[in-house]
């Protein structure tokens, strides 16, 4: 078989959808690897390193696509017509595809009758979980959301106490406790900052306090915000209503807010996702407060919609996205964003 690995379209997206590393295991399944060249030059992998471990390379697109029957690419449908350019019935598409964030993308693929596989959609058990690409990207960027809101925050995180007195430790607000949020909950605390979290599932109220933070309850009856996979569910405009009321002094009261909550398959209806803060606060906000937050078009914390990498000021908010491509893609996503 003979797997071609195309370079990405989508501005910003610097991964590569098959890494060197890998090789030895294609090799041994009997996998013939067709890259297009350039293709993880952004990732740091020119194209010598993959003509080393046995890779084939091409000069162009049209050239993976004659030569390969199964395409693999990080994100094909999210740069638009683009990045599915050429690809027909002949071919199996692997990839990050967000089905249930933008179908519409889907829909194209299935009218050249194209075989895809969402990456996304792969159980999340046991078996399956050398292949949970979800948890392994938004390990990264609850990670990578703390360290851009240090970096832009005009205090340290860690208390200290010097000989002209003691500076008071950073007050960090995470805002869902998956994957992505208890990665940035693990990571504030290490920077030395005091942590609060919050998450519309009580369920998760243990494993917040597990890694030194004080969990947030909010008075709001959320007994049903939960799916049997474990996914937050998306609640009514009256809750999330109820909930940005409530949430607001937390928010006031902290100098970073990292919103990493998601709600999975909410942009299938061509509704938007729900917004932990529909108006970024401003009165009651101290100076300089700095805003980690992560999400996307799907999350249920932040938007980021837009691709940004300087501050934003919106009064004495400022938010700046993670400067990451997961940012962009759904279902799940993360950025960071310092208010």
């Amino acid at each position: 078989m003979i797997a071609g690995v195309l370079k990405e379209t989508f501005p910003g997206e610097r991964r590569v959808a098959v890494v060197p590393s890998a090789f030895p295991l294609l090799t041994k399944a009997g996998v013939e690897v067709v890259l297009e060249s350039g293709a993880g030059v952004a990732a740091g992998f020119p194209d010598g390193v993959f003509k080393d471990k046995g890779a084939r390379i091409v000069g162009s697109r049209a050239e993976v696509l004659d030569a390969s029957r199964v395409l693999l690419q990080v994100r094909p449908l999210a740069g638009g017509g683009s990045g599915i350019e050429g690809v027909d019935a002949r071919h199996v598409l692997v990839g990050l595809l967000d089905p249930l964030g933008a179908p519409a993308g889907i829909q194209t693929l299935a009218a050249r009758g194209v075989t895809a596989f969402a990456l996304e959609l792969i159980p999340r058990i046991t078996r399956a979980q050398s292949m949970d690409v979800l948890s392994s990207a938004a390990t990264i960027t609850g990670y990578k959301a703390v360290l851009l809101a240090a970096n832009a925050l005009p205090q340290m995180f860690p208390m200290l106490m010097t000989a002209g007195g003691t500076l008071a430790p950073a007050r960090v607000f995470v805002i869902g406790a998956g994957v992505a949020g208890l990665q940035a909950i693990a990571t504030a605390k290490r920077l030395g900052a005091v942590v609060q979290a919050y998450d519309v599932r009580p369920a998760v109220k243990e494993q917040v306090e597990s890694l030194g933070a004080k969990f947030v309850e909010l008075p709001l009856e959320a007994a049903d915000a939960q799916d049997k996979g474990g996914y937050a569910k998306a609640m009514d405009e009256s809750f999330y209503r109820r909930q940005r009321e409530t949430m607001l002094k937390v928010v006031a009261a902290s100098e970073v807010v990292i919103a990493t909550a998601a709600v999975p398959g909410v942009l299938a209806s061509g509704t938007a996702a729900p917004s932990a803060a529909a108006e970024p606060p401003d009165a009651g906000d101290p100076p300089g407060e700095d805003d980690a937050s992560s999400g996307n078009a799907s999350s249920g914390a932040a938007s980021c919609d837009v691709a940004v990498e300087e501050p934003v000021a919106a009064g004495s908010v400022s938010a700046i996205p993670a400067a990451l491509p997961r940012c962009e893609m759904g279902p799940r996503s993360t950025a960071a964003w310092p208010w």
